[in-house]
């Protein structure tokens, strides 16, 4: 056997030394003096999906994503102001580009392509000479706007929204009119914010600015344009304090509870550790750590996510959290991870994206769900417990709840595909988010190779990578050891390499030849976790654990909607209480289907099930449209049913479900 180099780096170590060293040089990496980034996003449409990722991406092309501009007409269609017509010029129209972008780069469609350069097209070809571009101003001169009477098209929000489209694009093609675009906008932004700061018009523009110096950023590492800087120390000075927020104790408030909107809340998780790259002092990354604490404690629920419709709700496991909230809290993980390497938040993304995501939309990829419960037994447009609860908040429609999830829903697949790989600081390449796909992307000094990942994680605990090159080459493959995980197993061409499990990285550094192998395998054990009112949740691998609950759909035309929805009922009993002593002694065995389903996420086609034990708890009754308060094991302990045999399967395969289980 050729020699086998090995090297094993715990991911904090790995950003703490070896990052600081080295740049990867074959593509958009941080320049100095921003902190040198371990890992740097590939560009858009070298990862392609395969198996169930490539068919959600095909649901999309074929469902909302790919027609919102006939669906929705009234909002997407040619007289959008993003288009250069009187109708809607706020966050709706980029928010479907920064969705349709990437999707149709991925799947490599000219349709979808087509679609989306007519949007980019304009925003490319309607720039005034002062750098401002999007839909214009009432007024003719923006000096002259009067304070915040005016139409909010001026507004910054939206143009942040674009950017990260735009920047997505020039990623795919290259287009240097992206980059000059940019430029001028920069200079305009720097000139005009001192005047009219970033929460002028709408506070959406304050509570989000890290987006906009993320593209901000991003341009400094191409054009090594020295105000860029001075520009991004600006607009960190007008974004909403996210640091001091999550850095102190604002998030555990609970009497009264804080008056954070759900997807602030999400958007602004990424804050502190975007420029912790321009000032990297450790209050930066650490606020954003003890941010994700802080809400887990508070407002947290098992599937990852936390109570807030829509401003912060608490723990309960029938308040809802927003579709809006699932896919930035994702883009906020996307957007850290390759700057820190550090793998907790690779963890974390995986767990929103194969638990919380697949929840929110209908098979077809044509409805979608605005708020989505951890125990949630009933979906009727009816009132419930929700800060904001206009009716229609829960069921599945395209209209119903507000247009921004109906627009925004669609960066969630596409970006997660694309952030499977990354290209290394040592010029290598890394598999840091897990899922079937295929990279082809340069190594060492311009080499081009393939790899492929063949598995059926997050169901499967294999994962197998093949590596295609036209000659040896030597670079260094990274490989994620996710923190659940205690016996990892690493084959490189049929032989096992030792591995240091008290790391979460590994880093195979050797010469590869075509059609070489590694296999990982990352054996997952059941994990048990106490919540709301003690509930016990159940976790196994990256998977979450529900209870099966079959269901009735009801389609509802209302005169409310301009197009139907739908309902759906429980057609099995759901109020059960779970053994404690399973905690203790876990006897759950996992049976896996022989095939995994194109589309796995559904009753139909679960890849996995287990039984427990379970009790029914007959006063644990719907109230206001919810199942009630879950109920504690009390003394003296009150009747239940005798112990009987419940299923439990993946929480992303369910639409009723009981997550977050009393206990007997």
């Amino acid at each position: 056997m050729k020699s086998l180099f090995l090297t094993l780096f715990a991911a904090m170590l790995f950003v703490g030394a070896f990052a600081q060293e080295k740049r990867n040089t074959l593509y958009i990496t941080n320049q100095a003096p921003l902190v040198a980034q371990p890992y740097t996003s590939l560009p858009l449409g070298t990862i392609k999906p395969q198996r169930f990722l490539l068919k959600m991406l095909e649901l999309q092309r074929d469902g909302l994503t790919g027609h919102l501009d006939s669906i929705y007409s009234v909002v997407c269609g040619p007289n959008n102001g993003w288009l250069g017509g009187t109708g809607d010029c706020w966050e709706r129209g980029p928010y479907w580009i920064d969705g349709l972008v990437p999707l149709a780069y991925i799947l490599d469609d000219a349709k979808l392509k087509a679609k989306a350069q007519e949007w980019i097209e304009w925003s490319l070809a309607n720039q005034r000479e002062n750098g401002y571009f999007g839909p214009l101003p009432l007024k003719e001169e923006f000096e002259k706007i009067p304070g915040t009477q005016q139409t909010n098209s001026e507004d910054w929000w939206p143009k942040m929204v674009m950017l990260k489209a735009l920047q997505q694009y020039y990623t795919a093609t290259g287009d240097k009119r992206v980059t000059e675009l940019m430029l001028k906008y920069f200079r305009y932004q720097k000139e005009k914010l001192p005047q009219f700061p970033l929460g002028h018009w709408t506070y959406w523009g304050s509570q989000r600015g890290a987006d906009n110096l993320a593209v901000a950023y991003w341009l400094y590492n191409i054009t090594k344009e020295p105000f860029l800087l001075e520009l991004g120390d600006i607009i960190h000075q007008q974004t909403f304090d996210w640091t001091g927020v999550y850095g102190g104790n604002t998030i555990r408030r609970v009497n009264p509870y804080p008056e954070l909107h759900c997807v602030n809340v999400a958007q602004g998780l990424k804050a502190p550790v975007i420029y912790w790259q321009q000032h990297p002092k450790e209050k930066y990354t650490d606020a954003l750590k003890n941010g994700l604490l802080a809400l887990q404690e508070t407002h947290g629920f098992i599937n990852g996510m936390y109570g807030a419709d829509e401003h912060l709700h608490g723990n309960d496991p029938t308040q809802g959290s927003e579709l809006c909230s699932a896919v930035e809290m994702m883009f906020s993980f996307e957007s850290v991870l390759p700057i820190t390497g550090d793998v907790y938040y690779a963890d974390y993304l995986e767990k929103i994206a194969y638990n919380v995501l697949p929840t929110q939309s209908t098979d077809d990829y044509l409805r979608k769900q605005y708020f989505q419960q951890p125990n949630q037994v009933l979906i009727t447009e009816a009132e419930r417990n929700f800060i904001n609860d206009h009716n229609g908040h829960l069921v599945y429609g395209t209209t119903t709840g507000y247009p921004c999830c109906l627009t925004n829903m669609h960066q969630g697949w596409p970006k997660f595909v694309q952030n499977l790989w990354y290209a290394t600081a040592d010029n290598g390449l890394a598999a840091l988010v897990y899922g079937p796909s295929e990279v082809t992307a340069k190594v060492a000094n311009g080499e081009t190779v393939t790899i492929t990942e063949t598995t059926g994680y997050p169901f499967t605990e294999q994962i197998a990578f093949k590596i295609y090159t036209g000659k040896n080459v030597r670079f260094p493959l990274h490989l994620r050891i996710p923190e659940w995980c205690k016996n990892p197993v690493l084959k490189v061409n049929g032989t096992v390499v030792p591995v240091d499990t008290a790391k979460n990285i590994i880093v195979v550094d050797r010469e590869w030849k075509n059609g070489d192998s590694a296999e990982l395998e990352l054996p997952m054990e059941f994990r048990y976790s106490r919540w709301y009112e003690n509930s016990l949740g159940i976790e196994r691998g990256p998977l979450v654990y529900a209870l099966r609950i079959e269901e009735d759909w009801r389609e509802v035309k209302s005169k409310k909607y301009p197009d139907s929805y739908w309902e759906v009922y429980p057609k099995t009993t759901w109020n059960y209480a779970i053994s404690k002593d399973l905690q203790k002694n876990s006897t759950l065995k996992v049976e896996v289907a022989e095939t995994i389903a194109d589309n796995p996420w559904n009753l139909a086609n679960a890849p996995i099930s287990a039984k427990a034990k379970g009790r029914q708890v007959p006063f644990w009754q719907i109230e206001r449209n919810s199942a009630g308060k879950v109920p504690v094991e009390s003394w003296p302990r009150r009747k239940m049913g005798e112990e009987e045999d419940i299923v439990l399967i993946p929480y992303g395969c369910t639409t009723l479900r009981i997550s977050e289980f009393p206990v007997y």
